[in-house]
């Protein structure tokens, strides 16, 4: 009964904002809007909250919103909490692999994704792409004190095993547009998504420029019990120690005595 409530909730809620989305985009063509006021891109998402509990499997959202004026372009990419990475490279000495070089790169999103209504060559020059972080060869990173020529290795480093872990989809996500006001697009986190909060950016570009932006707050963070688990884990980590040594323990003997029972 309760899933079945969750769901209907949800429904109502998609459809509020798909309306609200409708009414805008016919606000602003039918020139209701008044000059100067209005945005030029409004958008919104299914929820700002993706709640990861004990047998998350990673969630879809919908994005959605309207644009105004003549057509344009939609670019959404959504920004994970900024962390501080290691990347270290091996080299073989005396038969063994070790790793002898590493640096450490700080603010690197723990989750990228991009999505655009045309491939972004066709958007924009590099030049562009790169001044607003568009794109995974435009991420701005924190360069690590003493890199030398070989940051380059590195970071394309960095950004595979991401896209090895499914954090950095290697590829873009589609917006679709309806009929020049309207556009929709699916973002998919996977199970493994960090917890923080994300920035979900949408950018309209007409005649390779960003006329307008768009920022909106999404949320994942850990719920229920495997939550309460993770936070008393690091605020009494000697506490939690000495219980799960007692649970094994516990866990361990109650084996062997159905063992020997049988």
């Amino acid at each position: 009964m309760f899933r079945l409530a969750d769901i209907a909730a949800t429904a109502c809620r998609n459809l509020r904002r798909w309306l609200f989305a409708m009414i805008t985009a016919l606000t602003l063509s039918s020139g209701f809007a008044a000059p100067g006021l209005a945005q030029a891109v409004v958008a919104d998402l299914s929820d700002h909250l993706i709640a990861v509990t004990t047998g998350f499997a990673g969630a879809k959202l919908l994005l959605f919103g309207a644009i105004e004026g003549a057509a344009a372009d939609v670019v959404v990419v959504v920004r994970g909490p900024g962390e501080q990475i290691v990347v270290r490279r091996k080299e073989r000495l005396g038969g063994i692999w070790i790793n002898r070089h590493e640096l450490v790169f700080g603010g690197v999103p723990a989750y990228y994704h991009l999505a655009s209504s045309q491939p972004l060559e066709n958007i924009a020059s590099d030049r562009i792409l790169a001044r607003h972080d568009i794109g995974l060869d435009h991420i701005r990173l924190q360069n690590p004190d003493g890199a030398n020529g070989n940051l380059s290795d590195f970071r394309d480093a960095l950004i595979r095993n991401k896209q090895r872990l499914g954090l950095y989809p290697e590829t873009y996500g589609q917006i679709t547009l309806l009929g020049n006001r309207l556009f929709r697009s699916d973002i998919y986190f996977p199970s493994n998504v960090p917890t923080g909060t994300y920035n979900v950016t949408v950018y309209l570009m007409r005649n390779s420029k960003v006329i307008s932006a768009q920022t909106t707050p999404l949320v994942v963070s850990k719920i229920g019990f495997g939550a309460q688990t993770f936070a008393f884990a690091h605020s009494h980590s000697a506490l939690y120690g000495i219980v799960a040594l007692a649970l094994a323990l516990f866990a361990g003997w109650f084996a062997g005595a159905v063992f020997k029972r049988a």
